[in-house]
């Protein structure tokens, strides 16, 4: 871990998703500001151990100092105890000037105490809405909404829900590592393990839980027996045992996010069904722009943000029931799509890097804490 640094503030941030976990907007993120200040990437506690301590480990790839507080499962204040864990870690780590910086605002419950420099919601999702959410989770959201100096939300769906509850927000939309999808277009030589799946291929990788709609998996692929679906990603949240077994359905798992541009490569089709319910009413899928940066055509349900924008540059088609999927599948396959199309995909995509949403939303906060320095006539270093 880097010593304290005297020009470029700390950051601590709180996430309710585990950094080797789906890499996605918190490690997009927080790898970018740990190439310039020391960044500790605080996780939801784990009940397992005799004794109360913080497992920390350090990420040499992203430069980020991952933090995981271990809890008795029979602690009787659980927010005391990480509270404790939390303050014992910054003192070691000599954590002085700092930004907070919230996935979820059950954190606040035991780090509402901190005085940061600038205290940031990247309010991503509406977590509220997710399966198994807790009930507290909306009470301290508010709490976290009236001590936020900015927020930022993971979408502009979500911004418009959100943006009544703080005068100092913005909707920032999740980006793409361009360089890194575009590499699909160019592999030619199959993984080992998608390489005896015949075609048509229709893949779809990411998390499969409440959000994803195995029915219509399921009826599209009963529709279709000669054409095969391909799943990557971990379960959660769901029995394994609910979903399909059509011959025709390949769940093969979680895999790197390095390695996804070659599983890319050899689809035909990319999907994303989505079920339409609270899970997903405010989400903005990553994966759009990847697949489309990877060169292959999208059908997806009438998810907000996929919608607008890219179904309304028709670069995406919508469909939500089987055969409307079945259909739109079906026009991608017959159709070979010309230069025009990943022109107009690439002009989009030029807007949407994740060092330019990095450096737009490392810009406000340093703005925002000059803000509140001056204010206070602090001495604080950005």
């Amino acid at each position: 871990m880097i010593p304290p640094s005297g020009k470029n503030i700390d950051l601590i941030c709180f996430s309710h998703l585990r950094w080797n976990f789906v890499y996605q907007r918190p490690q997009h993120l927080m790898s970018r500001f740990a190439k310039e200040r020391r960044v500790f990437f605080f996780e939801e506690p784990v009940y397992d151990a005799p004794s109360q301590y913080n497992e920390i480990f350090d990420d040499t790839a992203s430069g980020v100092c991952v933090v995981t507080p271990h809890v008795t499962s029979d602690t009787e204040n659980v927010e005391d105890a990480l509270s404790h864990l939390l303050d014992m870690f910054m003192e070691s780590m000599k954590i002085q000037t700092y930004v907070t910086w919230y996935y979820t605002p059950l954190s606040f419950a035991f780090s509402a105490h901190l005085k940061p420099a600038l205290l940031v919601y990247d309010c991503m999702d509406e977590l509220s809405s997710f399966k198994f959410a807790s009930p507290e989770l909306k009470d301290w959201e508010k709490k976290l909404f009236a001590k936020a100096d900015i927020v930022f939300t993971g979408g502009m769906h979500l911004y418009e829900a959100k943006k009544q509850f703080h005068s100092n927000i913005y909707g920032v939309p999740s980006g793409i590592d361009v360089n890194h999808f575009i590499q699909a277009r160019k592999f030619t030589k199959d993984t080992i393990d998608q390489a005896y799946i015949p075609h048509p291929r229709i893949g779809f990788y990411g998390v499969i839980d409440e959000r994803f709609n195995i029915e219509l998996l399921r009826a599209v692929a009963e529709q279709r027996p000669d054409w095969h679906f391909v799943i990557i990603g971990p379960t959660a949240k769901i029995d394994p045992a609910s979903l399909p077994t059509n011959k025709n359905i390949h769940f093969i798992g979680m895999r790197d996010y390095n390695e996804l541009p070659a599983y890319l490569a050899g689809w035909d089709v990319a999907m994303m069904p989505f079920e339409l319910n609270d899970a997903t009413k405010y989400i903005s899928p990553t994966k759009t722009p990847e697949f489309l940066a990877a060169g292959k055509p999208v059908v997806s349900t009438s998810i907000h943000d996929v919608v607008h924008p890219y179904a309304d540059k028709k670069l995406v088609s919508i469909a939500d029931t089987p055969g409307e999927f079945v259909a739109a599948i079906e026009q991608y396959l017959s159709i070979e799509r010309g230069k025009n199309w990943i022109n107009e995909v690439d002009a989009l995509l030029e807007t949407m890097s994740w060092d330019d949403i990095w450096k737009r939303m490392n810009d406000l906060m340093n703005i925002n804490i000059k803000t509140i320095n001056h204010e206070n006539k602090s001495q604080a270093y950005v």
